[in-house]
């Protein structure tokens, strides 16, 4: 019973992990396309980081659903609890991007502080909603319990 707790919980720390760096990478994306719009195209800030967050959501969801939590889950139905996190997560974040700089918050701290809340709260909301009943169901899950029966 032990070495099961002990597997899960290292599973467990594998997929934050695994989130994590996707979630970096997502990151890179969001600050990159960011940048683009802000610096260079010169949208406002709130709008900049509107798009540059839906570029980063679509990223992050679609590598963490194949990797992270190896769901064969119906791809809309999770797509739309995503969303749902969206309607909340999105309004409230492009509000406080858009005040806080009036009050001389920098542009980039606001963006890297709301990424990390974002990271935070989202593992967390997929892990235990979107994905809870279909972890570990897709052919990668698969794949690799087989090879592991096979050595």
């Amino acid at each position: 019973m032990e070495e099961n707790t002990k597997k899960i919980d290292k599973k467990e720390w594998l997929r934050a992990l695994k989130f994590l760096i996707i979630s970096i990478s997502a990151g890179i994306i969001q600050i990159g396309s960011y940048a683009l719009l802000f610096e260079v195209i010169c949208l406002e800030h709130w709008i900049a980081y509107g798009i540059s967050l839906v570029l980063s959501v679509l990223w992050n969801f679609t590598i963490n659903r194949r990797y992270t939590f190896k769901s064969a889950s119906n791809v809309p139905v999770a797509m739309f609890k995503v969303a749902c996190f969206y309607l909340v997560f999105t309004p409230l974040s492009l509000w406080w991007n858009k005040v806080l700089p009036e009050y001389g918050w920098d542009n980039y701290v606001l963006e890297i502080g709301t990424m990390l809340i974002n990271f935070v709260t989202e593992f967390f909301y997929q892990r235990f909603f979107v994905f809870k009943n279909s972890i570990d169901s897709n052919e990668l899950t698969k794949k690799e319990e087989n090879n592991t029966s096979e050595e």
